[in-house]
């Protein structure tokens, strides 16, 4: 979606006299939203897929929020007097952050579900081989290996980039700030559960403790570091290449790993559908924005 062409930022602003310096009763709805999401964050304990989609559905009600005050007339009249100033590039550049993580989150996702059909339909057919499987599960971890290094690009580029600190009283651009910062956070938290984050920090010694430690002992410690779905698969998956066990263990793992593939995939579907739906609230968020500087 293309940005507005603003004009350049004068080298002088006088603040306009018709700003609103009374806040609209939506910025104390929205303020609401944002408390009870900062909530959220600060007290979960793991990123389960359960509370991520809570967290999704919390930010689907706050961009709701968003667009009843960009719809009041004393907000779009504040963009258009102000439309030189930096904070309403910021504001453009930060809606246009937001949806770049949400397409990314959602691209991330989309391939994990494809490339755990394929190690599930492997795994239904009987006839399967003990070769195609391994070679499946190989294509599933060099894909987890990319989206690891998109996810950790995207999140390196995550953070806001305004300047203006303490600048402005008006509330509506404080509100509106915050709730990019909102909008950050749990992106971070969604994108670091796509990546599996305990695995990625142990991704560089997984190798060789696979070795030498027992496969069912590295599987429980999985399960009992509270480890996310997408984590437990993948270390199921590790311990289904890296060892040649007995047939009665091969037929152990294999189980374990279709376990863990079903309970992920209506994991996979709440999220994409939470993500889905604030995919479209933001592309609406965005879309108001340029109207009002576009009017």
């Amino acid at each position: 979606m293309a940005t507005s062409h603003l004009n350049p930022r004068s080298s002088y602003h006088a603040r306009s006299n018709s700003l609103p310096s009374r806040p609209h009763p939506v910025i104390p709805k929205l303020d609401e939203h944002l408390c009870r999401l900062r909530s959220l964050e600060a007290t979960s304990s793991t990123s389960s897929s359960a509370s991520i989609c809570h967290k999704l559905s919390g930010l689907q009600e706050l961009h709701d929020c968003v667009d009843d005050m960009l719809l009041l007339p004393t907000t779009q009249q504040a963009f258009v007097q102000e439309s030189n100033e930096r904070w309403v590039d910021e504001l453009l550049d930060g809606s246009l952050r937001l949806l770049d993580l949400c397409s990314i989150a959602k691209d991330a996702l989309l391939q994990t579900k494809e490339c755990a059909q394929k190690i599930q339909s492997i795994m239904r057919r009987r006839r399967g081989t003990e070769m195609e499987l391994t070679s499946e599960i190989r294509n599933y971890m060099n894909s987890r290996r990319m989206i690891r290094k998109a996810i950790r690009r995207a999140l390196k580029g995550k953070q806001s980039k305004s300047t203006e600190k303490n600048h402005d009283t008006f509330p509506m651009v404080s509100a509106l700030r915050e709730a990019e910062a909102v909008n950050l956070t749990i992106f971070e938290s969604l994108l670091s559960y796509i990546a599996g984050h305990s695995l990625q920090t142990r991704s560089g010694s997984w190798s060789l403790v696979s070795k030498l430690v027992s496969p069912k002992i590295v599987a429980s410690n999985y399960e009992e570091n509270g480890s996310n779905e997408l984590e437990k698969l993948d270390a199921a998956l590790q311990i289904l290449t890296d060892h040649k066990p007995n047939k009665s263990d091969y037929i152990m793992h294999v189980e374990n790993v279709q376990n863990h593939l079903g309970r992920l995939e209506s994991r996979i579907q709440d999220l994409e559908d939470g993500l889905e739906c604030l995919f479209r609230r933001l592309v609406k968020t965005r879309v108001s924005l340029l109207n009002i500087l576009n009017h």
